[in-house]
């Protein structure tokens, strides 16, 4: 009798377990759901700019990585799409730029970029709700998008451009 028992109660806490688990699944799922929603759209670049963007490799790979983002589904691709942001923008900083985007205010840019990753990383590391911080990933990304135009489209001689650094 008592070994009767015994099995019932294990397969009673078995079976609620199993149970909690999901409901703990359909809450994360329903939650990340609320997260994506509503995300910025990217930014378009001006044609000269992509022109340029398109022959820059380190740059192309961090924009595929990027575009992942608004297709995620679950929160754990997410973090791996996180982890790979971190690695193609450390390969973009350490790479060598494009000649005309080899200026001060796209590094710059690109750091307040890195730095709205980094943020979305810790938030996700930490159970947070990485909602604002994605939103100002993407606005920090959009920014270096609407960079690479306004250098395109300046009409300023070289010369000028020149002494705009001193």
């Amino acid at each position: 009798m008592p070994k009767i028992i015994f099995f019932l109660i294990v397969i009673l806490l078995i079976g609620s377990c199993k149970d909690a688990n999901l409901e703990t699944l359909k809450v994360q799922e329903s939650k990340w759901e609320t997260v994506t929603d509503s995300l910025p759209v990217k930014l378009n670049v001006d044609v000269k700019a992509q022109a340029i963007l398109n022959d820059w490799k380190d740059y192309m790979v961090l924009e595929r990585s990027f575009d992942k983002i608004y297709s995620t589904e679950n929160r754990e691709d997410f973090v791996l799409i996180v982890e790979e942001l971190v690695e193609n923008q450390k390969k973009m900083e350490e790479g060598i730029y494009p000649e005309r985007f080899d200026v001060a205010q796209i590094k710059s840019r690109q750091k307040i970029f890195k730095t709205y990753v980094l943020k979305t990383k810790g938030d996700l590391e930490y159970r947070q709700n990485p909602k604002r911080s994605l939103v100002e990933m993407i606005t920090a990304f959009n920014e270096l998008r609407n960079q690479f135009n306004v250098i395109v489209k300046n009409t300023l001689p070289d010369e000028l451009r020149a002494n705009e650094d001193n």
